[in-house]
């Protein structure tokens, strides 16, 4: 089977990359199967409900999100009604939502995905290599394909994830820092694994930010407002190949789309 991931999809800017390239990927890929990390498609900051169903709309299957899960409050109530939407499942307990789910492609096929979140510079969390591992042991259960979206900050973190869980996943995907990374390969017990994704939303922008709002952030160390930035966009992507039998990756190849 072939699935696609997209990385951290910001505002209507990256809204826009994916509505305008999904269709084309699909055919391309042969597709089976599209994820992407959403926590910023709303304005850069959170989710709603209508943009989410923009989303499955266009032809994307499973929701991932990371540390902007709640920016809105309005989509707080309704995380726990949708499980197509994740969020890290190393949030303590008791938190709405869903960490994980079993999705059914049309062909039959089960498909895990797990939600994961850092701790290296990040908030404070459960330990996300401890929950992965009683995760997958309840999700092997009923299929052998697992994907995880580790939402982390350091790559030490990430890579070490990686080679945790190598041989236990069919890929881990990393997200958050929306700088896509040219480190993806099948590890030695054949986990498909890339540090970051990258970002889909606005070309000429600082991690999704305008420019000159950063700059001058750095500059005075005042705080302001940040505003998502607009104009040309870029899709940044990977396509995983996983023997649907062994659960094991055999592909990983990166993708990094202009739009228009």
């Amino acid at each position: 089977m072939k699935l696609l991931f997209i990385g951290d999809i910001v505002g209507k800017v990256g809204r826009n990359a994916v509505r305008a390239s999904l269709p084309g990927l699909v055919d391309k890929y042969k597709l089976d199967m599209v994820i992407a990390n959403g926590e910023n498609i709303a304005g850069g900051f959170g989710l709603t409900v209508n943009l989410v169903n923009d989303l499955y709309a266009m032809g994307v299957h499973v929701i991932t999100t990371g540390n902007h899960v709640w920016d809105k409050k309005d989509f707080v109530s309704y995380i726990s009604k949708d499980n197509r939407v994740l969020r890290p499942a190393n949030f303590a307990p008791g938190v709405p939502g869903y960490g994980s789910i079993i999705y059914r492609i049309p062909d039959g096929t089960k498909v895990a995905v797990l939600n994961l979140s850092g701790r290296v510079f990040m908030s404070n969390m459960d330990c996300p290599f401890r929950k992965a591992m009683s995760e997958i042991e309840a999700l092997a259960d009923e299929t052998n394909i697992i994907i995880i979206d580790f939402h982390a900050e350091a790559t030490s973190e990430k890579i070490a994830f990686g080679y945790f869980v190598d041989g236990k996943a069919s890929a881990v995907i990393g997200t958050h820092t929306h700088v896509q990374t040219a480190d993806e390969k099948i590890l030695q017990h054949g986990t498909a694994y890339i540090t970051d994704v990258g970002m889909t939303g606005p070309a000429y922008s600082v991690i999704g930010i305008e420019v000159d709002q950063i700059i001058q952030r750095f500059l005075t160390g005042m705080p302001d407002r940040f505003e998502t930035a607009q104009g040309d966009g870029i899709l940044s992507a990977v396509v995983v190949d996983i023997n649907a039998v062994t659960g094991k990756a055999t592909a990983i190849q990166r993708i990094q789309l202009s739009y228009p």
